[in-house]
C-alpha cells in the first residue's frame, strides 16, 4: 500500500497496490503491520455500510467526541463520492481547515482520518456504496455533527445537494469553544 500524505496532518490517502494478471487484480486493503509502520492507528472494532439510492446526496459533518473519538478508513466500494474531511483539533495548524477527495470503486483509494476529524460525503452517482472501518464503537452520547454548509469552514461541495437528512441541516454554527478535547 502507499500512504499519500495529504494538506491535513495526520490525513492520508491510502492507495493498494494492484497485482494484475488475466484473472483481474489482487490488492491488500488493510494492513495492521502497515499502518502501525507508518504511525497510524490500525485499532478497527466496527465496519460499516452506507447505501447511497441517488446521487447529489450529502452525508456529515460527522465526528465522534472524546472519550470516544475516532479514527475512520472510508473507501467507496460502489459507485463514487466526493469526500470531505475538517480538522476540528485546536491545537493543529490546519485547525478549520478542509480537504476534498474523489473515492471510487474504480480508484480503489481510501482516505484515512485520523481522529479530531469531522467527516462527510457527496455522492456522485446513484447506488453508491461507501465501506467505513472505524477504530472505536459507535457511541450516541459522543456523537457530533458540523452543518455541511456553515461559513466557518467554506466547503465547496462538488454538486447541488439533493438530499440531506434533517439532522445534518439542523446543525448549529459552528462555535470552536464547544470542540471537546480528542
Amino acid at each position: 500500500m502507499k500512504f499519500i500524505p495529504t494538506k491535513l496532518a495526520g490525513a492520508y490517502i491510502v492507495e493498494p497496490e494492484l497485482i494484475r494478471d488475466d484473472r483481474g487484480f489482487f490488492a491488500r486493503s488493510w494492513c495492521h503491520q502497515e499502518f502501525s509502520q507508518q504511525g497510524l492507528n490500525p485499532h478497527l472494532v466496527q465496519c460499516n455500510i452506507s447505501f447511497n439510492a441517488h446521487w447529489g446526496i450529502i452525508r456529515g459533518m460527522h465526528y465522534q467526541a472524546a472519550p470516544h473519538a475516532e479514527v475512520k478508513l472510508v473507501r467507496c466500494t460502489r459507485g463514487s463520492i466526493y469526500d470531505v474531511i475538517i480538522d476540528l483539533r485546536p491545537d493543529s495548524a490546519t485547525f478549520k481547515q478542509w480537504i476534498s477527495v474523489e473515492l471510487t470503486a474504480n480508484n480503489h483509494l481510501a482516505l484515512y482520518i485520523p481522529a479530531g476529524f469531522a467527516h462527510g460525503f457527496q455522492t456522485l452517482e446513484p447506488e453508491t456504496e461507501v465501506f467505513y472501518q472505524m477504530s472505536e464503537f459507535y457511541h450516541p452520547e459522543s456523537a457530533r455533527g458540523l452543518r455541511w454548509n456553515d461559513p466557518a469552514f467554506g466547503v465547496d461541495w462538488k454538486l447541488e445537494p439533493v438530499m440531506i437528512s434533517d439532522r445534518d441541516q439542523s446543525y448549529p454554527d459552528f462555535v470552536p469553544d464547544e470542540i471537546l478535547k480528542f
